[in-house]
């Protein structure tokens, strides 16, 4: 991995991040790494009974996990064998220029179609809340090899980070309710950043030949351990107002105990909103979440020219240009101002109980709450800092699972180019184990916002301030390591 100039690393470990990159480039242009893979041993391994198959399909289909009859041809025979490692895959069947199709077929023909799953046919919840209960069913009155599956299963996921979020997300469910074990994930990496994938060792792209590299995921899958991932929950607070935000990752929250803040008690009106969500690569906050939306919304209502990753990555930088973050320092626009206008910043630290003010540099335009080591499509904003760099601002060595979140600032576009290219280290501001973000309006009316690639407008108000409160979760992810 590459270091940034923030305290750099030995010289026998930027030789290492040297060959590292070189061989991601090699990955890039499609040659994946070789292993020979048995490929009939690699199927029966993952290979699940056709009788289970189908008694999940019919609960899934029926939202009931009750047992029914299995109709012909679906009953069990008393020579099913059990595989080392039962796999079903979640396919995003739009994604990366369709090539989540060719995939499905590919996958369907190398498994069977009964463990490939199109996202948009079955969600999966639908697939945890009735699949996985008809095992659990079907293992209780006896079936050794339902019990097995369930007790071994693996899940693929052919898709973007959000893809992956997704499934994650369902998965939750199975923790909430002690239903152990928790299924580990992988990932076919077919969106355009794919952050989740290189922080856990899958890549940034699926190879060219992915026709004959998907085996070697699956073999990945099969063989490899598993790692944990933290999330990390969202509660917006705000003032009753017909303008509402409008992100498909928050949902409205009934009510939340203020009785642990008193500031935010005293500050908001008796008539109040909430929303909550879910994140597990980052939040962020100002011009870099205004960029996403513009082009959120872009390829919504013009989705022909937005048909891949690189020419995604080209109309996200013309955005850029457009909307003045290459020249911010030159404008007087309030929108383009440093954030510290409207935004108060607390934390608390690791094994603290009270919050602490952090001041806003008043040059940072975009805060970005990171809890991966990857961003905005393989960039290291964060770096590598040495023990000496850590033990001089009080931090630790930022791991995905280790409960706290990295928070740096970018001030203007060309700062995040040198910071993506590794020429230059973000803005460090902290790093906690919990947010709080103040907002109130000057001369914005709104503050732009995005969670995991996710933007959103979010209204602010000069009466009232809003209120973000971010804290982690009690459940990790296990997510299947690809190396």
């Amino acid at each position: 991995m590459s270091k940034s100039k923030v305290g750099m690393a030995p010289e026998d470990e930027a030789e290492a991040t040297v060959k590292s990159s070189r061989w991601d480039s090699i990955q890039r242009c499609g040659i994946p790494r070789k292993i020979k893979i048995d490929e009939e041993k690699l199927r029966r391994d993952i290979l699940i009974p056709e009788y289970l198959c189908k008694a999940m399909e019919d609960a899934i289909d029926r939202r009931d996990a009750t047992i029914v009859a299995p109709s012909s041809g679906a009953e069990p025979s008393g020579s099913s064998e059990v595989p080392k490692a039962p796999l079903v895959v979640f396919v995003d069947f739009c994604s990366c220029e369709h090539r989540g199709q060719q995939m499905m077929r590919q996958l369907q023909q190398f498994i069977s179609k009964g463990q490939v799953f199109d996202l948009l046919a079955t969600k999966p919840s639908h697939f945890v809340q009735h699949g996985l209960t008809c095992l659990e069913n079907l293992a209780s009155q006896g079936d050794k090899c339902a019990e097995a599956i369930r007790q071994n299963l693996k899940i693929m996921v052919a898709g973007g980070d959000g893809t992956v979020s997704l499934v994650l997300k369902s998965l939750v469910e199975l923790s909430v309710h002690n239903k152990k074990p928790i299924p580990p994930t992988g990932i076919f990496p077919l969106g355009t950043g794919n952050d989740l994938s290189r922080s856990f060792g899958w890549g940034g792209s699926i190879p060219f030949a992915w026709r004959s590299a998907f085996k070697q995921f699956l073999h990945k899958a099969v063989s490899n351990g598993v790692k944990h991932l933290d999330s990390w929950r969202v509660i917006l607070m705000m003032h009753e107002t017909k303008e509402r935000n409008r992100s498909s990752l928050l949902n409205t929250l009934q009510n939340y105990d203020l009785t642990q803040d008193e500031e935010i008690q005293v500050e908001l009106p008796e008539t109040k909103s909430f929303s909550e969500g879910v994140f597990y690569n980052y939040f962020s906050i100002g011009m870099d979440a205004q960029i996403a939306y513009g082009f959120h919304h872009l390829r919504q209502d013009k989705p022909y020219i937005a048909q891949g990753p690189t020419l995604n990555k080209l109309i996200y930088t013309g955005y850029s240009c457009k909307q003045g973050w290459f020249c911010t320092p030159c404008l007087k626009t309030p929108g383009l101002r440093g954030l510290d206008s409207i935004l108060s910043l607390y934390i608390k630290r690791a094994n603290k109980k009270t919050w602490k003010e952090i001041i806003v540099p008043p040059s940072v335009r975009a805060i970005v709450l990171l809890n991966l080591d990857n961003y905005a499509g393989g960039g290291h904003p964060w770096g590598y800092p040495t023990p000496e760099y850590l033990e001089k601002k009080s931090f630790y060595e930022a791991h995905p699972d280790d409960g706290l979140l990295e928070i740096f600032g970018l001030k203007h576009a060309w700062h995040a180019c040198c910071v993506m290219a590794e020429l230059s280290p973000a803005m460090h501001i902290a790093q906690a184990a919990a947010v709080k973000l103040r907002l109130k309006g000057g001369d914005s009316k709104e503050a732009y916002m995005q969670m995991d690639g996710e933007p959103w407008k979010q209204p602010i108000s000069k009466e009232y301030p809003t209120f973000v409160i971010i804290e982690s979760t009690p459940f990790q992810s296990r997510i299947i390591s690809g190396k």
